[in-house]
């Protein structure tokens, strides 16, 4: 049977590499069309969870999760022989930046190594990391070609973007709709049937160098947009006009404006990386980003700026960083979720502990960070907490905190999220 006929019969077998924030939730919703899914990942306990029918992912509910691997859907394994049975194979590996702020994409590298060993003829690979343009064709491509057999002919390979976003409720993989770009117009085909399987909508390109580039083109528009309003706060600021009433203000206009927010800075994967694995790609065509590059610098900057305010603001209470004790409230990079990567609270907890301050913090979906070889664990959010706290700066806005109990309660307060923007008091700076 050909690989079409099996997609559309549901009798196709997926191993998805890696079990992470984009792996777990795909293989979910594979599962829900119907197909099988082999979870594959290096951690053993991930493997143990899933096989357990636990979702250790807050985005991935847990029922689902767990009829999926009674229903025999869904399984999970370290064992990357399986890559020899199943149909289609999607990488979903982690592609951070190096110490250098260069692309590591040794992860993609290790993971198509694996799938090069067992490749057979009729498989067809798809690359979800995000990355730079070329990856697929450059990287990938070449691995797999070394068994012998011809992409397009023999085998498939495909980038299809992740576009998962941790904690919207409103767009999942199934109503978001799925970019896909094929080496060859096959590849394109079975993998646009492939995922019209369980998404609503896929939108076919011309090829994985565009699919590549339209993942950057969406998180760069984000991360140009935010350096843009947050170099405007920095001026607004020395300026004394408050940046918040400006932002609403153009809110106002019903055409040609998009609101985007100031805060401590950026977090996450993909927005604060992107811009860095652009710029990296470009140079080989002797094209230099520098519009691009200033706006990543710009919010690397800001968690700094932010350490900055905290000092002015206790300085203005008669108090010094060094010895005070400064309560965060927030550690994910957005809100009501559990995912830290890249948060500016990281940072900035790192530049106040250098200064001599002594940090606590509150997040009621982390419950533990180790940040520079130091563990931190999430403290109570009681008023007497509050109220220790020689300062409290809000990073994250999380919807289960009681701001107008740490508004009465706490003696200084510094907010980056404007989330006490109802409150007003001169123990309030508001960024």
């Amino acid at each position: 049977m050909q690989l079409a006929e099996k997609i559309t019969s549901k009798s196709a077998e997926v191993g998805i590499i890696g079990m992470g924030y984009v792996g777990l939730p795909l293989a979910v919703a594979v599962a829900g069309a119907g197909l099988k899914v082999i979870g594959i990942d290096i951690d053993r306990e991930k493997a143990a969870k899933i096989n357990r029918g636990e979702s250790y992912i807050p985005d991935v509910d847990r029922l689902l999760l767990e009829n999926a691997v009674k229903d025999g859907l869904f399984s999970a394994t370290t064992d990357f022989s399986v890559l020899g049975r199943v149909d289609i194979i999607s990488i979903c590996v982690p592609t951070p930046l190096s110490d250098m702020r260069e692309p590591d994409i040794s992860y993609v590298r290790s993971a198509a190594n694996e799938i090069a060993k067992y490749l057979r003829a009729g498989q067809l690979v798809i690359l979800e990391s995000t990355t730079y343009p070329g990856t697929t064709e450059e990287v990938i491509l070449p691995i797999l070609e070394e068994s012998g057999l011809t992409v397009g002919k023999d085998f498939y390979l495909a980038f299809s973007p992740e576009r998962v976003d941790p904690g919207n409720k409103n767009f999942s993989i199934h109503n978001t709709p799925k970019v896909v770009g094929g080496v060859t117009e096959t590849c394109t085909e079975l993998t646009t049937l492939f995922y019209s399987q369980f998404v609503q909508m896929v939108v076919p390109v011309s090829s994985t160098q565009a699919a590549e580039m339209t993942k950057l083109l969406e998180n760069i528009f984000r991360c140009v947009n935010i350096a843009l309003v947050n170099e405007l706060m920095l001026l607004c600021d020395r300026m004394g006009i408050n940046i918040w009433e400006v932002v609403d203000a153009a809110s106002s206009k019903p055409f040609g404006y998009m609101p985007f927010f100031p805060g401590p800075g950026l977090g996450g994967h993909c927005i604060p990386i992107d811009p860095f694995y652009l710029s990296w790609k470009a140079r080989q065509y002797d094209f230099h980003t520098e519009f691009i590059e200033l706006a990543g610098k710009t919010n690397e900057n800001i968690p700094y700026y932010v350490v900055t305010k905290v000092g002015e603001a206790l300085n203005s209470h008669e108090k010094s960083v060094k010895g005070s004790n400064v309560l965060i409230l927030g550690l994910a990079y957005k809100r009501d979720i559990g995912d830290t990567r890249e948060s500016p609270a990281l940072k900035i907890i790192s530049l106040l502990e250098k200064l001599g301050a002594h940090i606590g913090y509150h997040d009621p979906h982390v419950d533990e960070e180790i940040i520079d070889t130091k563990t931190y664990r999430s403290v109570d959010l009681a008023p007497e907490i509050v109220s220790d706290s020689d300062c409290v700066l809000v990073v994250t806005d999380h919807s289960s905190v009681d701001y107008r109990m740490v508004a009465e309660n706490a003696n200084l307060i510094v907010d980056t999220r404007n989330r006490l923007k109802n409150f007003v008091g001169n123990h309030i700076v508001r960024i």
